[in-house]
């Protein structure tokens, strides 16, 4: 895969580790969840290194001192459905984000993304930005997800995925080089169908016991 500065993969002992359980079918839904929700964690860790601070002034029971904090705010946006399964990750570390969703299903036949929902909080055009799927398969859903915020007047968006192929991935860095993704692992390629390879199966079904 072509190198993309906006392409972010993270490569550490912990998350593979962690990676290395989700994939397996033998791990229940409950154990998948709670992966699913560490992992956006770690995720939302590395995402923020590099965000906009602000310097306030905090009462110690000693002093006063000077201290960093988030400059602006934040909102999560999941792709529905398998992206409701990451938001309590990134809410550990954001617990006051506000969330919106929307609502995208790919259509089986031509593999292109169909959207039905979108509601995102009031204001978040002026808001930090975290679009959150599990898999980032064709890129297609990614893609049109960022052109929907973008539409919204949304310009800091993040895409956090926990399994990736390099196809998606090409994808949605040419469409939007101005878009950071952070994927916690890159997979070989896609099969066929569209699936990732060799990826974990369907990650709605597994988050939600359907399947």
């Amino acid at each position: 895969m072509k190198a993309y500065k906006n392409v972010h993969v993270l490569d550490h002992p912990l998350i593979c580790h962690k990676v290395a359980i989700l994939r397996d079918k033998n791990t229940g839904t409950k154990q998948f969840r709670e992966l699913i929700e560490e992992i956006t964690t770690l995720l939302t860790f590395e995402s923020f290194k590099e965000v906009p601070t602000k310097t306030v002034i905090v009462s110690t029971p000693l002093e006063d001192c000077e201290q960093k904090t988030v400059d602006g705010e934040v909102a999560i946006v999941p792709i529905l459905r398998a992206g409701l399964g990451m938001v309590s990750g990134v809410h550990t570390l954001f617990p006051t984000a506000k969330v919106g969703h929307i609502g995208m299903y790919r259509d089986e036949q031509t593999l292109q993304p169909q959207e039905y929902y979108c509601k995102l909080p009031e204001g978040i055009e002026n808001m930090q930005v975290i679009l959150l799927d599990p898999m980032l398969a064709t890129g297609g859903s990614a893609c049109d997800a960022i052109d929907l915020l973008k539409k919204r007047g949304c310009k800091k968006i993040k895409l956090m995925n926990i399994i990736g192929a390099p196809e998606g991935a090409q994808k949605v860095a040419a469409s939007h080089p101005d878009v950071d993704v952070y994927i916690a692992t890159l997979d070989r390629c896609l099969n066929e169908n569209g699936y990732i390879l060799p990826g974990l199966g369907d990650a709605g079904d597994r988050l939600f016991g359907t399947k």
